[in-house]
């Protein structure tokens, strides 16, 4: 009786230790309760090993009891291996049979890319006073500059490095969190919770710590049930999510965007089907299809997963043998990308290469970070890194970094626009890259303003015109030639008289490239040594 007391005991002692490791692990790991997720299998293969474990050294403990001479491995340990083993089998061969081996067709459909839209008519002329100038690093150091100046937040707090894009009733911010710094000071704070987040306007630099009546309980930086992720798990325990995103809404509550996952077979062909948004003030979710989405949040798919799906699409077009051999038409993503605001909507933007990386690039793409809608627009040129290698080029002896360029449409034409920043992570300077032809750059000092950058890329700094001093005369021209000065074209001529004249491409240029020898115009000019055409009329 006292040897099967002691063998009760240890049954139960077992089973309630692998009761309490499943909890623990649970609570650590928060796998999904789902069949297609790799978390959960993994969270199984460790409590398995650990179950087997206990109960093997529980079955031990019983044969010495009895004082077994020989004890023997049972064969229920021999059984679960072998399961344990067919299992991974099964989704080895599943997950084969899943890949882009069998499927390529399917995984490059995962995002449909519409090839046929222009760029000129899809993206507005650029409007400088809603550009978003400022990258994420940048949004950083202001950030962190403006809670530095909250000294009764800097000790108990710290600044996310979210850095969400959004666009908020028409203004390009970036917004992010602000988190317990440790445990202690969740301890000391929950009550209350964290009042506050950081919003810095991208275009104007301008950052402010946002303070709120209510805190947000309902964090990653939290600990116990009030975690994010711990939060979301048990409100749905078989749904797989991705990172999460902070963003806000019209009124600037606060809320966690987390969308949800579907795999198939186990952890192949990434898809979003859903959002889950949270309350970070209450904790109060609502679970939406993705089609339902309200209008106010911005990221419902990652980047991540859209560059993966982008890269897909380049690769398996035309076949899984294509991708791996023949490769014809095989493109993909360059490395990086950045966002864009339009419509009340945040695009993602990344060039798209052929695959033999000839720092080129044959087009881009524009992603709908809320819709997943895709527009492929052709126009080869610079791969960003050479444009951002010639920018940083040109002020070498400085030792400044380039941020990954914006795309612009100036002038109908595609254009990169990026920041050269310093040691400190500060703008000193803007650059404008042509992308057809990354040779053509120019940079300008920040503090000048965007603008003059921006002349200074279309040749327009010019010197003031004195009315009083134009005149106006009709010539024949005995001479014309053209030179490239800058990236600008510029006309030279010589009249009957040997007066000498230059004018620029800007000033006519649908007329300048086809004056010849002998023929007569009427021109307004600046005399000077060299007198400056401003207007020029063809008389014959």
């Amino acid at each position: 009786m006292k040897k099967e007391g002691i063998a009760l005991k240890n049954k139960i002692l077992s089973g309630v230790l692998i009761g309490f490791v499943a909890f623990f692990l649970w609570y650590v790991m928060l796998p999904p309760l789902n069949l297609s997720s790799p978390l959960f299998w993994t969270y199984l293969a460790i409590l398995s090993i650990f179950a087997i474990s206990i109960l093997l050294y529980s079955s031990l403990l019983k044969g010495m009891v009895k004082r077994y001479v020989n004890v023997r491995t049972p064969k229920w340990v021999t059984y679960y291996i072998v399961g344990g083993c067919l299992v991974g089998l099964a989704i080895l061969i599943l997950n084969i049979f899943c890949s882009p081996f069998f499927n390529a067709e399917e995984y490059a459909r995962r995002i449909v890319v519409d090839e046929t839209h222009s760029f000129v008519q899809d993206v507005a002329p650029v409007d400088f006073s809603k550009i978003p100038l400022l990258d994420k690093a940048s949004s950083e150091k202001l950030g962190d500059r403006k809670m530095g100046q909250a000294t009764e937040w800097v000790s108990q707090f710290y600044v996310s490095d979210l850095y969400t894009q959004i666009n908020y009733n028409d203004k390009i911010l970036r917004v992010t969190p602000i988190e317990y710094a440790g445990f202690i000071k969740y301890l000391t704070n929950r009550k209350e919770g964290i009042k506050g987040y950081i919003t810095v306007d991208s275009v104007t630099g301008e950052a402010n710590l946002i303070t709120m009546d209510k805190g947000m309980k309902y964090m990653p930086s939290a600990s116990f049930f009030e975690n994010l992720y711990r939060k979301l798990r048990i409100s749905y325990p078989t749904t797989i999510f991705d990172d999460a995103n902070f963003e806000i809404d019209n009124e600037g509550n606060p809320y966690w965007i987390v969308p949800t996952i579907k795999y198939k077979a186990v952890g192949l062909k990434k898809e979003i089907n859903g959002v889950v948004i949270l309350d970070a003030i209450t904790g109060d979710s609502k679970k939406y299809r993705v089609e339902d989405v309200p209008s106010w949040v911005d990221h419902v798919y990652s980047a991540d997963i859209i560059i993966e799906q982008l890269n897909h699409w380049g690769e398996y077009k035309n076949g899984f043998i294509n991708s791996k051999f023949g490769q014809k038409n095989v493109v993909n993503t360059t490395t990086g990308y950045n966002y864009l605001v339009m419509d009340d909507d945040v695009y993602l933007y990344t060039g798209i290469t052929s695959v033999s990386s000839d720092e080129s690039n044959i087009g881009f793409v524009l992603v709908n970070m809320r819709t997943k809608e895709t527009n492929f627009y052709s126009a080869p040129g610079a791969e960003e890194y050479s444009a951002m290698a010639s920018a940083e080029g040109l002020v070498q002896e400085k030792k400044y970094v380039a941020s990954f360029p914006l795309l612009i449409n100036l002038n109908s034409k595609p254009t990169y626009l990026l920041s050269l920043k310093d040691a400190a992570g500060l703008v000193k300077m803007y650059a404008f890259v042509d992308v057809e032809d990354y040779q053509r750059v120019v940079v300008s000092d920040a503090s000048l303003g965007i603008e003059a950058a921006l002349k200074k890329y279309l040749g327009e700094v010019t010197p003031e015109v004195d009315a009083s001093n134009v005149e106006e005369k009709e010539i024949v021209v005995k001479s014309i030639t053209s030179a490239v000065i800058d990236s600008n074209t510029y006309y030279y001529l010589t009249d009957t008289e040997n007066e000498q004249y230059v004018v620029s491409i800007k000033v006519a240029k649908n007329l300048l490239p086809f004056i010849k020898v002998k023929d007569k115009i009427k021109i307004s000019f600046v005399k000077q040594e060299v007198h400056q055409i401003i207007s020029i009329l063809l008389i014959n």
